[in-house]
């Protein structure tokens, strides 16, 4: 994703009451996210079922519910990929980058597969990746900072030009903070 791409989206996260700003950083608000996931998402993101493909398991078929959940008789869902290792149902994950982000973080991953149980599983699946999201929600520090909306790539590319701005004012970024918050204010 681009820095664009990721402020946008803190920034309809923030309005949506998802996300609050605290001096510049951007922590979840775990019960807003946890009801959205829950009773949300699977309206907000549809899932779109194709045919079979090779992709990576999702859902049911991944991590934890793979362990939690006995055989089924349809083939698994996976979205597609290249480098996937399973022939199964196509299951649209929530963003194009999904398969590549979940390949390169096991956590996220188990977080990404059970959001998709909710919005595409079915009775008991669903209220077992309920349970197991919920846990996984709870046992994360609610004001962990996850994003900071002042460092980003962007910040990063200009980071000669704004090191001799900040010359004087201060290294810790306060002052790109003040700015961000003076913009946004009204927005």
């Amino acid at each position: 994703m681009s820095a664009s791409e990721v402020h946008a989206g803190v920034k309809r996260a923030v309005d949506a009451g998802l996300m609050r700003l605290e001096q510049g950083w951007g922590a979840p608000d775990v019960h807003a996210l946890e009801e959205f996931l829950v009773h949300g998402v699977k309206y907000a993101f549809a899932p779109t079922r194709g045919g079979l493909t090779l992709g990576i398991p999702t859902s049911y078929a991944a991590p934890p519910l793979d362990r939690l959940v006995g055989e089924q008789d349809e083939p698994p869902p996976v979205w597609p990929h290249a480098s996937g290792s399973v022939h199964g149902c196509e299951l649209s994950p929530l963003y194009k980058s999904v398969p590549l982000a979940a390949h390169r973080d096991a956590r996220l991953y188990e977080l990404l597969a059970l959001v998709d149980a909710i919005r595409s599983g079915g009775g008991s699946v669903r209220d077992i990746a309920v349970r197991e999201l919920h846990a996984r929600l709870c046992t994360q520090r609610p004001a962990a900072k996850i994003i900071s909306l002042t460092q980003t790539k962007l910040a990063d590319a200009a980071a000669p030009r704004a090191a001799a701005a900040r010359a004087g004012r201060g290294s810790n970024g306060e002052e790109a903070k003040r700015i961000y918050r003076r913009r946004h204010r009204d927005t």
